[in-house]
């Protein structure tokens, strides 16, 4: 009898617990931390700074005092748009900002691979992208379709390193300017969608992300294909977004920059794999202070100041702005003033050389 009451006594003391502290899915768990450390946001950049890597689809038509606005508030000093496009949008791209804010905006070109196989597709787009530089662009902007969804007339799948395409590399290593190319995605995205996969909840929310060997290749050989096209080309420079998704290797991305003396690489929408690491990111970050710049992607201004902390503070602990990209928190790299200067502005200057240097500090 004694061990019926006992029992009754237990179901109902984990009744009560399971009332009180109800279940809830990974999704809604959101804890917020109650370590109480120094430091603080940062909300403007220590020095002016070019985001090479933002996208402006209506820069045409728009009234660019709104994007001005916000960019003066974080130090901005120029914006990269990679979403030129070609042929007449890029000259309306470039007619409002020539007009309007002639020093605070860059624009790259893109190329449309749409009849790549025809006989002269090559040809026309090497003339075209001439063209364009003509016109304005400062670079060439490469979209991650290229390798992922891009088909040639027949059907089959863009490599990234189709010869076929030679022509646009090597006319960009003629006309001096550089290719910022987005290839695949994060490895994550082709591994299973179980419990230790880090972007499960990503994959959840959004599920079209999801990738495997066979839709539309293993992520292993779009990367090669990337690799093989920079060795290709070592006469053109190519900076890589996001870090070539080797964020979370830095030891096999410092091997690439030694194998790939062109490559630079770009750390837009990386910046939380670099503030969980913050001592290897550091190193990494003064030895290749030379090839790595700065650049945002998504245009949402109030995340750039978690890019300035984690590159600027010595600040422990601090969150990430989307768990689904990262449910970590964030330490910063403190890195040296020469370092910000080049990764901030003067890395950007050396591959752009016409801006305007008068926007930077003179030392």
């Amino acid at each position: 009898m004694r061990d019926i009451f006992l029992l009754i006594a237990c179901c109902v003391l984990t009744t009560a617990i399971a009332q009180q502290s109800p279940e809830m899915s990974f999704e809604e768990y959101n804890p917020v931390s109650t370590l109480v450390v120094p430091g603080e946001e940062v909300p403007r950049a220590k020095y002016p700074f070019v985001d090479i890597h933002s996208h402006q689809f209506r820069m045409a038509e728009q009234d660019l005092s709104e994007l001005v606005e916000p960019m003066d508030r974080m130090n901005m000093a120029v914006m990269v748009n990679l979403s030129g496009r070609s042929g007449e949008n890029l000259k309306k791209m470039i007619a409002n900002i020539e007009s309007h804010y002639p020093n605070r905006f860059v624009v790259f070109a893109n190329v449309d691979f749409t009849g790549v196989g025809n006989p002269d597709w090559a040809q026309n787009a090497a003339a075209q992208l001439e063209e364009d530089v003509r016109n304005g662009a400062k670079g060439l902007k490469i979209y991650k379709s290229l390798g992922l969804r891009n088909l040639d007339v027949n059907g089959n799948r863009i490599a990234v390193d189709d010869p076929r395409l030679d022509p646009i590399w090597e006319k960009c290593g003629e006309l001096k300017i550089p290719v910022l190319i987005h290839s695949a995605d994060p490895k994550s995205f082709w591994d299973p969608m179980d419990s230790k996969n880090e972007r499960w909840l990503e994959l959840k929310t959004r599920p079209n992300r999801k990738r495997s060997d066979t839709d539309p290749a293993p992520w292993e050989q779009i990367i090669a294909e990337q690799h093989n096209m920079f060795k290709k080309h070592p006469n053109t420079l190519f900076i890589n977004a996001h870090m070539g998704w080797f964020a979370n290797n830095l030891g096999r991305l410092s091997e690439l920059l030694e194998e790939i003396p062109n490559m630079y690489v770009g750390i837009g929408a990386i910046i939380a794999e670099l503030g969980r690491q913050p001592s290897f990111a550091r190193a990494f970050f003064v030895k290749y202070q030379d090839r790595i710049l700065f650049g945002k992607d998504s245009w949402q201004p109030d995340e750039f100041p978690t890019y300035f902390r984690v590159l600027e503070s010595d600040d422990e602990y601090f969150p990430y702005y989307k768990k689904y990209h990262a449910f970590w928190a964030m330490y910063g790299l403190d890195l040296p003033d020469e370092v910000l200067k080049k990764v901030y502005y003067k890395n950007a200057i050396k591959l752009i050389p016409t801006l305007d240097e008068l926007l930077f500090p003179t030392d």
